[in-house]
């Protein structure tokens, strides 16, 4: 159950007006902007992009081609493409209010910024070179005439040049004057194709002239029907290529949905408009190809005269000039009044045209909106009460400009048509990704899609792309994959809800679902490690310490205890946490851990409560792990007694336990702070005791304030210098009381602090992990130093293994034994030796060491409290019952001073088992000081659960 801070509840309540008033003000200048409905909006602008000069200039050869029944499969075949397409794109716009950016908006607010992102900035560059494609369209036309007429300007290339630089900086002008004046334009465009399509079907029942039929059109008549209902494919054509030539008079179904952000309501106006022009659109394609196949013969000679006397077939192969198959004025051939027919073209090239120079801006404006590519945001701004991307009409136009004067636009015709497609691909895509999650979010008002018919159109949508060019597909796959890697690389501030993250959810939920059936085994087993690190921010070094192990291998949970009198004073804590900032946090650090908290009136209860309730399934965690309690002899010795009795909870619910202690302090508390350079840094507080074991342990308790001072011992280590045992992190001379540290020559990346907080951060130097592996736990011991020395940040430290022997005399033996075991369980190690005096007495000093250590915690007669308040308390029986174990621990501190000490970077060593009733935590703190302290490298104290975990077998 997730619980809301009283700091997240302000800053809701705070950001939430300020959204709302930045939505008021947007909905305010959209008020006072023109709004279009979904005929003038969507209907209008789809018919005049799905007419286009396919309609007139191509339609009568693909007739010819495939026949007209081919045909007609060729036309539905299209008209099935963006069906589907546009019932995915209305199920994606109705689940939501949708915004300016039309295709990019529906992707990107779908599948995530990746797609989105990608598909956004090709979208808007194939909408820009569409333009240069219809002005040369138009251009051409006009050249021809002019050429017809002998009246060329310079040249056939460089007219054209010139007429479409004219027709391009008109179009702009009408798009800056505003979307009113553009619509407007638009509708006369459409008045003139309709008066054209209306010329096209009265001429077709006007008798033939004999000139109209030396050309072909010989009027209706049913063998012409017969004749060219078949296919009679030519010149290396297939079905599969003719279809590729008409498939791109399909691709403006999206022009309604690329203005979204002007349409008063895009959620009904896209879905009914779009819908509507490709069944206008469609009936209109299947019966003018009906009619010119049905009154056109394929082959005709052209001549006047053959017309008259019905010769006009009389021709084989070059000899014959018109027809069906031979040129591709038929339509205008048909028509009432041929000039119409050319007016026609030209209204079809300009309203694509037009409609291509105001969607590439529109959808670039989003794109740029959302900040997914850098040094782009200039073109975002708008320009009067709709906001106007006026600065990306004029990029529009530049590149319009360009690809007009470098020419050559039919070679990259098939990449437009590519990205266009993928384009669809990726709104069926989407339509079946957001149904195949099954979030609860996805509820589009529009239900007449279905997520199988989805995938089907996206993979339609990809075939086509190959059968239309398949260089051109691989093309649009490589521009679509390097800007998706990018973005992904980058990673973009946004959240927008995908379908990505909804799928994240449900693997994630099938994915431990399914694991909780898998059986386990020795093989698989991994340390999935619990660490009770508090707020992970406040203790780096255990962090990454433990990270080292878990990364990318096993699961990693950082504890936070919240130790408070009463209930409401544990809520009143939680809610001052923030963890989206502790994942921020974790995040920055490359840390892949989960975080939990819990409340509790102690920390040991508490922790007892991370230990039973922490994981789901088979991701629980396994293995705990905990900072050394340095100050254990200045403390309260009732918070000694709970960190001892949390490592005796650890082993009753079957954990491995993991003691790590470093000679600094792990404890920095601190809050994180965004530097000028996003870098994570620290802002160390000052506070009384500078090591504390959790900053929760701060709650009231009682204590012995005498006894308190009476613990802080001094000795002497072997070097003979004076230290301080348990008491304060030693900071460098010229430590502050504020918690910062200066130093002699300035340089920051030496202060004690920052040497503490990274400690595990950076690779480590050259040196050795020594591993004391002197009982057997089940290999716990020999697995985790193993695992971190595979790890790049350990590479330079080479594994020693360290184990007790029997005799001297059999030291070969017990040599080549332990070599035999490592070797079975395929452990790496440089270095291997066998001890086989650890049995050995400690030295005279080591004990003297030790019982100056543990003076202050032995029982005496002159307690204020009964000695059984005070199970801390080191007993005589206590000490005689556990000298053997006591004497034990010195020797093996001797036997790490001679061998560890100076070399190696990280020792682990088993940790002593704390046994119930019979060792006090005093004793027990005793013998991990006497292990751990001193001039000692990092130390880790390691035990398993019995449980194996290594094996011999494959």
């Amino acid at each position: 159950m997730m619980m809301t801070t009283s700091e997240d509840v302000e800053m809701s309540d705070v950001v939430q007006p300020l959204d709302q008033h930045k939505d008021s003000q947007e909905s305010h200048s959209q008020q006072t902007a023109v709004k279009f409905g979904w005929i003038q909006g969507v209907l209008v602008r789809c018919l005049l992009n799905i007419w286009g000069v396919m309609l007139f200039l191509r339609l009568s050869w693909v007739v010819g081609q495939a026949g007209i029944g081919f045909a007609t499969v060729i036309v539905l075949l299209s008209g099935v493409v963006t069906t589907i397409t546009t019932l995915s794109m209305s199920a994606i716009c109705t689940n939501g209010q949708v915004k300016g950016g039309g295709a990019y908006y529906m992707i990107s607010r779908s599948l995530g910024p990746e797609f989105g992102g990608a598909i956004g900035l090709v979208f808007s560059v194939a909408n820009a070179v569409a333009v240069a494609m219809y002005v040369v369209g138009f251009a051409e036309t006009v050249r021809d005439l002019l050429q017809d007429n002998d009246a060329l300007m310079i040249d056939q290339d460089n007219d054209v040049r010139l007429i479409g630089l004219i027709i391009v900086i008109f179009i702009l002008g009408i798009a800056l004057i505003g979307m009113e004046w553009e619509a407007r334009a638009q509708l006369i465009l459409l008045v003139v194709l309709l008066i054209a399509i209306v010329n096209f079907i009265v001429g077709s029942v006007i008798p033939a002239t004999d000139d109209k039929r030396g050309r072909g059109f010989v009027g209706y008549s049913g063998d012409v029907f017969v004749n060219n209902f078949g296919p009679s494919y030519r010149h290396g054509e297939d079905f599969f290529s003719v279809f590729a030539v008409f498939f791109p008079a399909a691709t403006g179904i999206l022009a309604g949905a690329n203005i979204s952000g002007d349409l008063a309501d895009a959620q009904k106006a896209i879905p009914k408009g779009t819908l509507l022009a490709i069944l206008i659109s469609s009936i209109t394609y299947i019966g003018m190809a009906w009619i010119v196949g049905s009154c056109v013969i394929r082959d005709a000679t052209g001549s006047q005269v053959d017309g008259f006397y019905g010769n006009m077939t009389n021709c084989t192969g070059a000899d014959c000039k018109a027809g069906l198959l031979n040129t591709f004025q038929n339509m205008g051939l048909v028509s009432g009044w041929w000039p119409l027919i050319t007016t026609g073209i030209f209204a079809a090239t300009l309203s694509s045209a037009l409609a291509s120079l105001v969607s590439a801006p529109k959808v670039f404006q989003a794109v740029c909106k959302d900040c997914i590519f850098p040094k782009i945001h200039v073109f975002a701004k708008g320009y009067g009460k709709a906001q106007e991307p006026r600065r990306a009409y004029v990029l529009t136009f530049v590149i319009a400009v360009g690809f007009i004067a470098i020419g050559e636009l039919n070679a990259i015709a098939p990449i437009i048509s590519n990205f266009f497609l993928m384009s669809y691909t990726l709104i069926n895509y989407a339509c079946f990704d957001a149904s195949l999650a099954k979030s609860p979010g996805f509820r589009p008002a529009f239900k007449f899609y279905n997520q199988w018919v989805s995938l089907f159109g996206s993979l339609l949508c990809l075939s086509i792309m190959f059968i239309i060019q398949w260089w051109a597909a691989l093309l649009t796959f490589v521009c679509i994959a390097a800007l998706y890697a990018y973005i992904h690389y980058v990673k973009p501030d946004v959240n927008w809800g995908s379908s990505t993250q909804a799928h994240s959810y449900k693997n994630a939920l099938m994915s431990a679902l399914k694991l909780v059936n898998v059986q386990e085994h020795v093989k698989n087993f991994r340390p999935q490690v619990l660490v009770l690190t508090g707020e992970p921010s406040d203790r780096p070094a255990l962090v990454d310490f433990v990270s080292d192990i878990t990364k990318d291998i096993s699961l990693m949970i950082c504890g936070h205890v919240i130790v408070g009198e009463d209930r409401w004073s544990q809520v009143q804590q939680l809610r001052k946490l923030k963890p989206s900032a502790v994942h921020s946090w974790l995040h920055k650090r490359k840390v892949r851990a989960f975080y939990k908290t819990i409340t509790s009136t102690n920390f040991r209860s508490g922790a007892q409560n991370l230990l039973e309730s922490s994981g789901l399934g088979k991701m629980k965690p396994n293995t705990m792990i905990m900072g050394f309690k340095n100050d254990w002899q200045i403390t309260d010795p009732a918070l000694v007694q709970q960190y001892f009795e949390i490592i005796h909870d650890s082993f009753d619910l079957n954990y491995g336990v993991g003691v790590l202690r470093i000679k600094e302090s792990f404890y920095h508390p601190g809050k994180l702070k965004e530097s000028r350079t996003n870098e994570s840094v620290f802002e160390i507080k000052p506070s009384e005791s500078e090591v504390q074991i959790q900053p929760d342990q701060q709650g009231e308790t009682e204590s012995l304030e005498d006894e308190k001072e009476s613990l802080v011992v001094k000795f002497k280590t072997g070097d003979e210098e004076d230290v301080t045992i348990g008491g304060a992190a030693n900071l460098q001379e010229g430590a502050e009381h504020d918690g910062k540290v200066s130093d002699d020559d300035g340089d920051d990346d030496d202060l004690p602090v920052t040497k503490q907080v990274s400690r595990f951060l950076h690779k480590q130097k050259t040196g050795t992990i020594d591993v004391w592996w002197l009982f057997d736990d089940g290999g716990l011991t020999l697995l985790l130093p193993y695992i971190l020395s595979t790890k790049s940040k350990w590479s330079k430290c080479e594994l020693r293994v360290f184990m007790a022997g029997s005799k001297k005399r059999e030291l070969d033996r017990d040599q080549k034994n332990m070599a035999t075991l490592l070797s079975k369980f395929r452990i790496d190690y440089s270095k291997m030796t066998v001890i086989p005096t650890v049995g050995k007495a400690p030295s005279r000093y080591s004990v003297s060491r030790f019982e100056e250590l543990i003076s202050p915690w032995l029982q005496n007669s002159d307690d204020p409290l009964p000695d059984c308040n005070k199970t801390w308390k080191i007993s005589e029986a206590e000490l005689t019952a556990n000298k053997e174990k006591t004497n034990r621990q010195l020797r093996i501190r001797e036997l790490l001073e001679e061998h560890s000490q100076h070399k190696a970077s990280l020792v682990v060593l088993t940790l002593p088992v704390p046994r119930k009733g019979s060792c006090s935590a005093g004793l027990y703190m005793a013998w991990l000081e006497t292990l751990t302290s001193g001039d000692m490298p990092p130390v880790l104290l390691l035990r398993g659960n019995q449980t194996s975990v290594l094996t011999y077998y494959s």
